[in-house]
C-alpha cells in the first residue's frame, strides 16, 4: 500500500504555473505589495488594502536601528571574517531572541490573556488589567513590550497607532497595550512607555496574526537592514576588526524630508 502523502495549503507548484493560497503568483505581482504578499502566504488570504498598509508600516517601523543593537553586531562581526552574505545575515537572524525582538509574542501573549480575562468574567479592561500585571509581579515576570534603552517616547509606537486609529484598525488589543502602560506607570511610580514591540504585538493581535509567528515580522523587517550593516562592513571596514558597541558615529546623509 502506497504511504499516504502529506499536506500542504500553502503553495501548489506545476511546469509553468505556481500558485499561492489559491492565486497565481504572476497574477499578483504588481497588483499587491510584498506586505500584502507576506500577510496572504502567512494568513491565507488577501488583507484589505487598509491592513496592507498596516503591516507595510510595521515592517517599515523596524528595519534598522543603528549599529548598536546585538543583530547588527554579530551579523557585522562574522561579516568582518570575510564570511558569506548568507552566513552573515544568519548570524544577525539568531540574535534575535527573547531580549532583542521577543518582545513581541511576549506581548502579544500578554495583550490576548488579558483579552480573554476581559471576555470571561464581569468587570472592566482595566481590572484584568491590574490582575493580569498583580500575577506577573507575583511570579517575577515583566511586561514585555514597555520602556526602552534609549527612548523615553518611541516615535514609531505613536505613528503607529496614529495609522492605526485612521484606518480603522486599532481595537481592543490596542486599548489594552494603553491600560498596561497606565497601569504599570501608577504600579512602578515612573513611565515605562509602549515601545515598538509592544505597539506592533497590539496591532498584530488586532489582525488576528497567532502569537506563535509575532516574532517574524520583527526578522522579516530587520533583514533588510542586516544586509545594509554587512555590506558597508565589508566595504568600509578592514577585516577581523574588534567591534566596540558605542565608539562608533554616523555620518550618513543629514535628516531629510520626503518629496
Amino acid at each position: 500500500m502506497a504511504e499516504e502523502k502529506w499536506k500542504t495549503a500553502i503553495t501548489d507548484v506545476k511546469p509553468n504555473r505556481i500558485v499561492m493560497r489559491g492565486y497565481p503568483a504572476d497574477e499578483l505581482m504588481g497588483k499587491i505589495s510584498f506586505a500584502q504578499a507576506i500577510y496572504l502566504i502567512l494568513k491565507g488570504e488577501l488583507p484589505s488594502s487598509q491592513v496592507g498598509r498596516l503591516i507595510d508600516a510595521i515592517f517599515v517601523s523596524s528595519v534598522d536601528h543603528g549599529a548598536s543593537p546585538p543583530s547588527v553586531l554579530a551579523a557585522r562581526t562574522v561579516a568582518s571574517t570575510g564570511a558569506e552574505l548568507n552566513s552573515a545575515i544568519a548570524a544577525g537572524v539568531l540574535a534575535i531572541s527573547r531580549f532583542h525582538g521577543g518582545a513581541i509574542e511576549e506581548g502579544m501573549r500578554l495583550f490576548l490573556e488579558i483579552g480573554k480575562k476581559v471576555d470571561g468574567q464581569e468587570g472592566s479592561e482595566e481590572k484584568a488589567i491590574q490582575e493580569a500585571l498583580d500575577e506577573m509581579k507575583v511570579k517575577g515576570k515583566r511586561a514585555s513590550g514597555f520602556g526602552h534603552r534609549l527612548h523615553t517616547k518611541d516615535p514609531r509606537t505613536a505613528k503607529l497607532f496614529a495609522l492605526a486609529e485612521e484606518l480603522g484598525l486599532a481595537g481592543k488589543h490596542v486599548r489594552i497595550a494603553r491600560g498596561v502602560e497606565k497601569s504599570l506607570a501608577e504600579q512602578m511610580g515612573k513611565l515605562l512607555p509602549i515601545n515598538v514591540d509592544g505597539a506592533i504585538a497590539a496591532l498584530l493581535c488586532d489582525l488576528g496574526i497567532p502569537p506563535e509567528i509575532g516574532n517574524a515580522f520583527f526578522i522579516i523587517s530587520r533583514v533588510p537592514g542586516l544586509v545594509a550593516h554587512i555590506h558597508e562592513e565589508k566595504t568600509r571596514m578592514k577585516p577581523m576588526r574588534k567591534i566596540d558597541p558605542e565608539n562608533y558615529e554616523y555620518d550618513g546623509p543629514s535628516e531629510r524630508k520626503i518629496q
